[in-house]
């Protein structure tokens, strides 16, 4: 008396307790034969617990038995035929889920939910569901299930279900009425509307690992350029270095620009040859970024200028891997096109803003307001606004002659900056504009 139940994950065969429980067997045996559990889930997975399945909608709460397949809504259910000999000892344990009907002897009735344990020793679980099977073969199927990813309710993302259900051994005659299907029914509808993941879904990468991760890279990078082009720091996320622009280091820092832009010249027309300088000291950082007109002159240049000694300093090229001067290019027909019209000029003021300086030197970019003065002052602009407008005061003043007045004035001037910055330690005496030191 045994049934296969083939399953996504393998085969499960059940050997059935007929003797013990001769009315749950018939019923489990005769849903299997009008192949009423094809395409059941396995709705409900606890590991190292129990694997629950039997509800062909997959929702867990609904199946009726054979009997009310037969007889109709009165006999949807059957009484729970519990043993007291029979225990869940063992994994591998087929027991058949009882609801509650107190108006019973015992205690709950059963209608085709079944569910197989996990564990060994579960002995909380005897006496209240009805034992009636065993798992016979498919242990390492056991163990695929329980090692399924499930979600807070015990549902698996990745759909387990009983393809089919094949009778090995059946003692009983078949019930009056009982049809039995030709061939395997066509899932319902609701069966495949509470399809998750498929069983033949892969949402695993296979192959290399290598090619895995370079993939996923891939994928991150492309993300994150949708992003900065989203918030507006890339014309388009696919953006790529220009191919004739080329990247030269190990400079010697005395080589200026027109030196470098005369010997690369030779391989062809040069649209810009710019070596990159500090900007407060105007030191020469030794690389530069030389762009041609074409990409054949960059390609013979990359080729021929390797390793050549200028100025008693072997050189490295490359292609420019850098999209900056396309992004500034951009950014500067958003703000106003060209340099005649303040375009590259703000955004040069935006990019020493980002990179500090602007923080540094406090050009235009200190946003702390005060509204009130007890002078009477106006405090509506920025702290560093006021300053260049008092400045320019005083130098009025001084120009007039009035210079006993501007001592004051810078006197009162240095007090302020000092009650404001109590941190900052006092920065040497001015000269006056005769270049004499203050007294």
């Amino acid at each position: 008396m045994s049934v296969l139940l083939e399953t996504s994950l393998g085969d499960l065969v059940i050997d059935l307790f007929t003797d013990d429980c001769p009315k749950t067997c018939l019923n489990f045996l005769k849903l299997c034969k009008i192949k009423y559990y094809n395409f059941s889930p396995f709705h409900n997975v606890q590991k190292d617990f129990m694997a629950q399945a039997g509800d062909p909608t997959g929702k867990g709460d609904q199946g009726e038995s054979v009997y009310g397949i037969l007889g109709g809504e009165t006999k949807k259910y059957f009484e729970a035929e519990i043993k007291p000999k029979l225990k869940h000892k063992k994994r591998g344990t087929v027991s058949m889920a009882v609801a509650p009907d107190a108006s019973l002897e015992s205690g709950g009735v059963s209608g085709s939910q079944f569910f197989i344990t996990l564990a060994d020793d579960l002995d909380y679980l005897d006496g209240k569901y009805t034992v009636f099977g065993e798992i016979a073969e498919g242990f390492d199927t056991l163990d695929k299930i329980n090692e399924a990813y499930c979600d807070e309710q015990g549902r698996p993302f990745r759909d387990i279900r009983i393809r089919h259900t094949v009778i090995l051994d059946d003692p009983f005659d078949d019930p009056e009425g009982l049809q039995v299907p030709d061939q395997s029914p066509v899932p319902t509808k609701e069966q495949l509307e509470s399809m998750r993941i498929g069983e033949d879904e892969t949402i695993e990468e296979e192959g290399d690992p290598e090619e895995i991760e370079r993939r996923h890279r891939a994928r991150e990078a492309k993300a994150q350029a949708l992003t900065l082009e989203m918030v507006g720091d890339l014309p388009f996320a696919e953006v790529k270095p220009p191919e004739n622009v080329l990247f030269v280091c190990k400079l010697n820092p005395v080589t200026r620009d027109e030196d470098l832009e005369l010997i690369f010249s030779r391989f062809g027309p040069i649209s810009s040859c710019e070596i990159i300088r500090d900007r407060q000291t105007g030191d020469s950082l030794c690389y530069a970024f030389i762009e041609y007109e074409n990409r054949d002159n960059a390609e013979e240049a990359y080729f021929k200028m390797q390793s050549v000694l200028i100025d008693d300093r072997r050189i490295h090229v490359d292609f420019s891997q850098s999209v900056s001067k396309l992004h500034r290019d951009w950014i500067a027909g958003r703000m106003g096109g060209n340099r005649e019209y303040g375009g590259f000029e703000n955004l040069e003021k935006r990019t020493r803003y980002r990179e500090g300086e602007g923080r540094r030197r406090g050009d235009d970019y200190d946003l702390v307001f005060e509204h009130s003065d007890r002078r009477g002052r106006d405090r509506s602009q920025p702290r560093d606004h006021r300053d260049r407008h008092d400045r320019q005061e005083r130098q009025e003043r001084h120009r007039s002659g009035d210079r006993r007045s501007y001592r004051q004035d810078e006197r009162r001037s240095d007090d302020r900056h000092r009650r404001q910055s109590p941190s900052r330690s006092r920065s040497p005496r001015r000269r006056d504009d005769r270049g004499g030191r203050r007294r």
